[in-house]
């Protein structure tokens, strides 16, 4: 009974994610009068779908969009060009959509939660609502948030609010999510819940952490007053829990079993199409992992877990190279580490302890909480050491054996890879620590690269479909753009009145400062 009722309310859920796919917008989604209204489930028939198909898609972007764009790996397909920046108008509407379409779900499980008095699904719901939401507009800026899937009230062409109006918004429901959680609600179908078992005290935890991250990511803009923020969540662990360790990261435990999205979505992949036809680690990669010099060597720990040599040394790929070069370019390249990375039950990541560190280490830093540098190295040191130890759990399905132990992660943090003492400045080697430690976390290591100019990227001369400038929104879809004009270009003008992946949006370095730290080549144009 137990796989029916998952098939069914799967199906269901899927059936409004196609509502939303259909349409390529907020505009017009849930309104075939001919389609099954989602009000008609109960509410947990929505959280099942939403988290795993939520989780998967995120460990889906983190292989076929982060890697290329932040530079982790080089597909040397010529269908796939990411890493040259050739971005179609299709591929917009597909994360767009997919994005949206989770917000959707999410919030008619917290209509439902509130139909049938469930406070703990209403909790969830917001939290996933915020989670998939928070995404959707780190990729394209303005977007309906106010006026979002309200086509019922006969809003058919909601207005965008603002990036920091969204923001905003999306701090209250949080706000309202953990208010929640502390009424200690009772989550009815634990069973469900491979993530966290229905432990409501972890899903709070989980709540205020991303909240912590997405204070950090508009940290840069003084009118958010962030750091305030960040200072009074860090001084009240009672009122705002946060995952405290590594076996409280939001991480689903994938069973390997059919139906639900109980299996790793690459899992069917072959070797051939995971890897070695196809994703080659970067340059910027190896130079980030390892440091070539005869006695004087050094390898991050966890680089044999996330990659495998394809030769005698560690090669990387030039991302952005010349499509003309690239068969050349990929050859003997290093690749990732299919037996870790694809497996029915390979888990997928959502937020680790190892983020929560790292932000606590820019906030003594930058003087927004107690302790100096001297306290943000302690931060620091406990992140890359909460980083280290996660992926040392994934290290035994690795066919090179390199254990990340202690003694290898303080030999790490004693060396030219990442000491504390051996770089002066501390601001660019947390945030080049916290870039490696997102690796397969979704699109969180292209949103950092973004919000703080680390690590430089060197462009390759063949990036050329973006003016050789890295990608620093989306687009909007040209069917939203069609379906919605009178709004979609009052967002534009907000942002710079150009529909285009050169617009920055507003948290960014490049919004803020007016310019972006990367190498271009010398035949790059203005």
């Amino acid at each position: 009974m137990k796989i029916l009722s998952g098939i069914l309310y799967c199906g269901l859920a899927m059936l409004v994610a196609s509502i939303a796919g259909c349409t390529h917008g907020f505009e017009e989604i849930n309104t075939d009068p001919n389609k099954m209204q989602v009000g008609d489930l109960q509410p947990y028939g929505m959280f099942e779908p939403l988290l795993y198909g939520m989780a998967n898609q995120q460990t889906y972007y983190a292989y076929y969009w982060t890697d290329e764009l932040a530079q982790f790996t080089v597909s040397s397909l010529t269908a796939q060009e990411r890493h040259r920046y050739k971005i179609t108008d299709i591929q917009w509407g597909s994360l767009w959509n997919n994005y949206a379409g989770k917000g959707l779900n999410a919030t008619h499980m917290y209509e439902l939660g509130v139909k049938f008095g469930d406070k703990g699904c209403q909790a969830v719901a917001l939290t996933l609502k915020v989670y998939a939401l928070s995404n959707l507009t780190d990729l394209f800026g303005d977007i309906p948030y106010s006026e979002a899937y309200r086509q019922r009230e006969g809003i058919d062409r909601p207005r965008f609010d603002t990036q920091k109006e969204v923001y905003e918004q999306m701090f209250a429901e949080l706000e309202t999510a953990n208010e929640l959680y502390a009424q200690q609600p009772t989550f009815e179908r634990a069973s469900l819940d491979i993530m966290y078992g229905g432990d409501m005290k972890l899903w709070r935890k989980f709540n205020n952490s991303l909240y912590l991250r997405l204070l950090c990511r508009v940290s840069g803009r003084p009118e958010m007053k962030a750091g305030e923020k960040i200072a009074a969540m860090l001084k009240d662990s009672s009122k705002y829990p946060l995952i405290a360790s590594n076996t409280e990261n939001a991480t689903i435990h994938n069973t390997g079993v059919d139906p639900y999205f109980g299996r790793f979505r690459p899992a069917d992949m072959t070797k051939m199409n995971f890897t070695s036809s196809a994703y080659k680690i970067a340059k910027q990669f190896i130079a980030m992992t390892t440091i070539a010099d005869g006695a004087d060597s050094e390898q991050d720990p966890r680089l044999t877990t996330w990659a495998e040599r394809d030769g005698d040394d560690w090669k990387g790929a030039t991302a952005g190279c010349e499509l003309a070069d690239q068969q050349v370019d990929v050859k003997d390249c290093a690749l990732l580490n299919y037996k870790v990375l694809v497996r029915d039950d390979a888990p997928n990541f959502l937020m680790d302890y190892s983020e929560i560190r790292f932000i606590m280490a820019e906030a003594a830093l930058k003087g927004w909480i107690d302790g100096g540098e001297a306290q943000a190295r302690v931060y620091y040191e406990s992140a890359v050491k909460a980083s280290c130890q996660k992926w040392a759990e994934l290290e035994r399905y690795s066919d090179v054996k390199a254990p990340i132990d202690d003694n290898a992660i303080a030999k790490l943090l004693a060396g030219r890879l990442a000491g504390w003492d051996s770089h002066t400045d501390k601001e660019r080697l947390i945030a080049e620590q916290k870039y490696l430690s997102l690796f397969w976390v979704g699109l969180e290591a292209y949103h950092e690269l973004r919000r703080t100019s680390w690590p430089e990227l060197t462009i390759g001369r063949g990036a050329l479909y973006n003016d050789w400038h890295l990608p620093q929104r989306m687009g909007y879809p040209s069917e939203s753009v069609g379906s919605n004009p009178d709004n979609v270009n009052a967002a534009l003008s907000n942002m710079g009145g150009v529909n285009n992946m050169l617009t920055p949006v507003w948290w960014s370095y490049k919004a803020i400062n007016g310019t972006f730290r990367e190498v271009r080549p010398d035949n790059a144009i203005n």
